[in-house]
């Protein structure tokens, strides 16, 4: 177990890792298209990374849920509970912070955090009641009824403009509380497109049921290589059939292909760590696994925190690049280079956690 344990905290390392690099570039201007969000439709490397966090949420949950089941399943959701209000509360504030600068009015509600707080607390609590052999009919119905949602807004029921996601988090919460980076009021991680990557959670569980289960290494890795492309593929062809994969909606053939590659690329790491025993090029990722969201958070509270300093007039997040990095590496090389130093500048409080043997779950 252990051994699996270290594959899980490699792969949970490099896409903080990774989440960390895609969200703070020296400047937004000038970004490699591999580290941008695909504008809508389709996906690019950078749009694997959110959904890879959840599918691990998901695996983990089921190892927790395991260790936690002799204290009962009252325990077990109180707990689940508690944390996933938490990982809420946090998003709420980060997105508040510095709270003097932003009026509650205008306060965006829902984020990276939120969206994982709220998933993780239902799939955990809809993993105390649904049988683990019924948990893919469970996925089924979360994907299916979320599509069919969806298409009841009739023609544009996909576009950015006349997505049904949009329109509740329109009415629940009003614009001045959604995000606005899409032009319009327009939340990417909403109230309705959560249901879905509660799917993308509980695909992660079942991966993790499957990990424990099989005393076969090899077996396990086979497994996970046959059902992760077949997810894959599956969301392609819907994607060509009329139902895109969409991170910023969340699309049911989004979850089935960022699924599906993530587990692929877990057996990818099964392989190399545990059955090769190539384990020594990864360790640089294990203090980010084993405090991932400590570490994201701390990587917003430092951005937020560079933005309130006044350096010449610019704020020290601009001038550090355009006084260091864009003159010495130009401009997309240079932004680039910015967001893996800050990225490392993180990865020292991870180590600092790590070499202290020091886990906080957040």
């Amino acid at each position: 177990m252990n051994q699996r344990l270290l594959s899980l905290d490699i792969f949970r390392g490099m896409t903080i890792f990774f989440m960390i690099v895609v969200n703070t570039p020296g400047t937004w201007d000038y970004v490699y298209a591999p580290l941008r969000h695909a504008s809508w439709d389709g996906c690019t490397p950078t749009d694997l990374v959110f959904p890879f966090f959840m599918f691990i949420v998901g695996v983990s949950m089921s190892i927790s849920y395991s260790g936690a089941v002799t204290k009962g399943q009252a325990f077990w959701r109180q707990k689940a509970v508690t944390r996933g209000l938490t990982i809420v509360l946090i998003g709420i504030l980060l997105n508040w912070f510095p709270f003097y600068t932003k009026s509650l009015t205008e306060l965006r509600i829902f984020g990276v955090l939120q969206r994982i707080g709220l998933a993780f607390l239902v799939a955990a609590l809809l993993i105390t009641v649904v049988r683990k052999t019924t948990m893919w009919w469970l996925v089924a119905l979360l994907l299916s009824l979320y599509t069919g949602v969806l298409m009841l807004a009739g023609e544009g029921a996909l576009t950015l403009e006349g997505n049904l996601v949009r329109t509740i988090d329109l009415w629940l919460l009003g614009e001045s509380h959604m995000y606005k980076g899409y032009g319009l009021p327009f939340d990417p991680e909403g109230l309705l497109s959560t249901v879905p990557a509660i799917g993308t959670v509980l695909l992660g569980y079942i991966t993790g049921l499957q990990v424990q289960s099989q005393p076969s290494k090899a077996k396990l890795v086979r497994w996970l290589l046959i059902l992760g492309p077949s997810l894959a593929g599956a969301a392609i062809l819907l994607h060509f059939l009329g139902l895109p994969i969409n991170k910023p909606i969340w699309s049911s053939s989004y979850v089935l292909f960022t699924g599906g590659l993530a587990m692929a690329f877990l057996a990818f790491l099964l392989w190399v760590i545990d059955i090769r025993q190539w384990s020594n090029w990864a360790t640089v990722f294990k203090p980010f696994g084993l405090n991932p969201l400590v570490s994201y958070i701390l990587s917003g509270l430092f951005v937020k925190t560079a933005f309130l300093v006044d350096i010449s007039g610019k704020n020290a997040y601009q001038w550090i690049y355009s006084n260091v990095f864009q003159p010495g590496f130009g401009n997309y090389l240079g932004s680039f280079l910015f967001a893996i130093i800050y990225t490392m500048f993180i990865w020292f409080f991870a180590w600092m956690l790590y070499r202290k043997g020091t886990i906080i779950k957040v």
